[in-house]
């Protein structure tokens, strides 16, 4: 008896040891994945912070095109242009992208004839999650124009410097073209307003024995023309808002809400005159009561 006392204590002991190792090891697995779960989750990034909303688009408009240069300066532009109201190009998307230009040949007789060409282009970016804001698509694209510009074939004397005054940023680009036998001036505006690039280039030269144009001549219109090809973008979007904007009430609005005040006025007076007479009928009464 005495001897089997201890022997059945260290079989209690032993067969005790497995079930604390298991308990304490589902306990930390337990914890390690706790852990491991909350670690993860915390490193996890939000999908709605990773990307940040681009900003909104500046403009949603573009102006009619060959109406975005006034007839004053195109006629001093382009004196003997052969349509005056210009000739619009081709767009699919008219929201998105249009274009117009001018051309004609001022016949002086025997002192020449004078050639003078203008052209305007506008592009308009949307804001997208994706490819980014209007504003940094426009100044892509800006870029792709300049490049384009200042790769013109044959082109001599090239030179391009940055323009103030006109948009949020300019370009401009000059440069000689021997052309049709003539030497032909050029100057080209790239602008970027908002969302919107603006192209401007107006180039010319003299004929049959006429002075050629002078290089200073010719980008002074073409900075003129691009300033109001660039205010022709934010006028068409301040009409757009104008022509949304809530309309004031109608005049029948009006009517009916003077009608109903005068209505509400007209009850308040009767049921006052009506309380007044319910008034002195009861002390009428109470008075007959007390004598």
């Amino acid at each position: 008896m005495h001897r089997s006392a201890p022997r059945l204590t260290r079989i209690l002991a032993c067969a005790a040891v497995p079930v604390m190792l298991v308990v304490a090891g589902c306990s930390s697995d337990s914890d390690s994945k706790k852990d491991e779960g909350s670690s993860s989750s915390s490193a996890a990034p939000d999908a709605t912070q990773s990307k940040a909303s681009v900003a909104p688009a500046k403009f949603a408009e573009l102006p009619d095109p060959c109406k975005s240069i006034t007839a004053k300066t195109v006629k001093s532009l382009v004196p003997s242009a052969k349509d005056k109201n210009g000739t619009e190009g081709k767009s699919s998307d008219t929201a998105a992208r249009g274009s117009c230009s001018w051309n004609g040949l001022d016949d002086n007789g025997v002192k020449g004839s004078q050639y003078r060409w203008l052209d305007v282009g506008f592009t308009r970016f949307a804001s997208d999650q994706a490819l980014g804001s209007g504003a940094d698509r426009a100044g892509d694209d800006m870029a792709k124009q300049l490049a384009k510009a200042k790769a013109a074939e044959g082109a001599k004397k090239l030179v391009t410097a940055p323009v103030g005054s006109i948009g949020d940023e300019a370009t401009k680009v000059t440069y000689d073209l021997d052309k049709t036998g003539e030497d032909f001036k050029y100057a080209t505006v790239i602008a970027r307003t908002g969302n919107v690039v603006v192209t401007l280039t107006y180039n010319g030269a003299g004929y049959a024995g006429a002075k050629t144009p002078s290089a200073d001549d010719i980008l002074k219109g073409a900075e003129k023309a691009a300033k109001e090809a660039v205010a022709a973008v934010a006028t068409a979007n301040e009409s757009a808002k104008a022509s949304g904007s809530p309309e004031s009430p109608k005049a029948s609005d009006k009517d009916s809400d003077e009608e109903t005040g005068k209505t509400t006025d007209k009850a308040t007076k009767a049921s006052g005159k009506s309380t007044a007479k319910a008034k002195a009928k009861t002390t009428k009464s109470t008075a007959k009561s007390a004598g």
